[in-house]
């Protein structure tokens, strides 16, 4: 497969909207299927030394004039004696009464990972894997369709969950530790999709994804070492093959994994990006039957 070669047919009840890494703000996308109860909003980046403020808008609608709705505005501030974070709503071009939330952990010259989990009633923020305020809606959420991202702020990543990766009821922001098992009750069939999101840890050592049959056999392992920079295809008897391609794995950054099975054998993207394929049989993709992750990582979401 060429690098330039799509990871296409796609099952159209598989939707993706890939994470975007390293934009230039000000920033504005389109969030595909809009917002909806159990949809999350991964931010990942750097507050500059001299940075006075950023915002996160979630609009209805992405014009210039007339300045669009904004269902909600957050809004860190640095530049008082106790930096906070101001959210709010921009309803016909008039701002709603704010709220202060003070204590942010947000800090100049720091790294940060921000999550937006948006529930049926309200969104809550965490920052960095901590709690950190929740919001009512005063517009609907069916209204916003994009997402707006300006000020003083260098972004790294910005990633989209479709699936609610927190535990029903929780007022927490847990992630998923590795290593990680999955059943795969009638193993892999032509279109099926497997994708693993999830965040490099500070001092990673590697990241390997393997698929197991009942005999507990590994037909084929997917490792990447962040110790030599490489990514490559590893056999049951143990035989590797490198993937040539960028190192696309890096301590502190987001990533997203995604394998296509087709006839023939199993189709590679990480980041969105086509790194080729793999060969198996059809009688060893049905006799899978785990799903098996581990290494330097937080994990998101594991969908297939």
């Amino acid at each position: 497969m060429s690098a330039a070669e799509h990871l296409d047919p796609i099952p159209d009840s598989f939707i993706l909207q890939p994470p975007v890494f390293h934009p230039v703000v000000p920033y504005t996308t389109t969030l595909f299927g809009g917002l909806y109860a159990g949809k999350m909003i991964m931010l990942q980046g750097v507050v500059p030394l001299r940075a006075r403020r950023f915002q996160v808008d979630f609009q209805c609608g992405c014009s210039l004039h007339p300045q669009p709705d904004i269902a909600f505005h957050f809004n860190p501030r640095f530049y008082t004696v106790k930096p906070h974070v101001i959210c709010n709503t921009l309803q016909g071009g008039v701002w709603q009464k704010e709220v202060r939330w003070p204590g942010v952990t947000l800090q100049r010259g720091a790294s940060f990972l921000v999550l937006f989990l948006f529930e049926n009633e309200e969104v809550k923020v965490s920052v960095n894997g901590q709690h950190f305020l929740h919001y009512r809606y005063r517009l609907p959420l069916s209204r916003v369709d994009t997402l707006g991202i300006y000020g003083d702020i260098l972004v790294k990543a910005v990633g989209f969950l479709n699936i609610n990766p927190f535990v029903e009821g929780s007022r927490e922001y847990p992630v998923g530790y590795v290593p990680c098992s999955r059943t795969l009750p009638r193993g892999l069939w032509p279109g099926q999709v497997i994708v693993v999101r999830g965040l490099i840890l500070q001092e990673p050592k590697d990241f390997t994804l393997s698929l197991r049959d009942g005999a507990t056999r590994v037909p084929v392992t997917l490792r990447a070492s962040l110790t030599d920079r490489t990514l490559a295809w590893v056999s049951s008897w143990g035989r590797k093959k490198l993937i040539s391609a960028p190192f696309l794995f890096y301590p502190q950054r987001f990533f997203e994994v995604l394998l296509l099975c087709q006839e023939g054998g199993l189709k590679l993207a990480l980041n969105g990006q086509g790194l080729g394929a793999t060969s198996l049989d059809q009688k060893t993709l049905e006799q899978l039957r785990e799903l098996r992750i581990s290494g330097s990582v937080h994990l998101y979401c594991v969908h297939y």
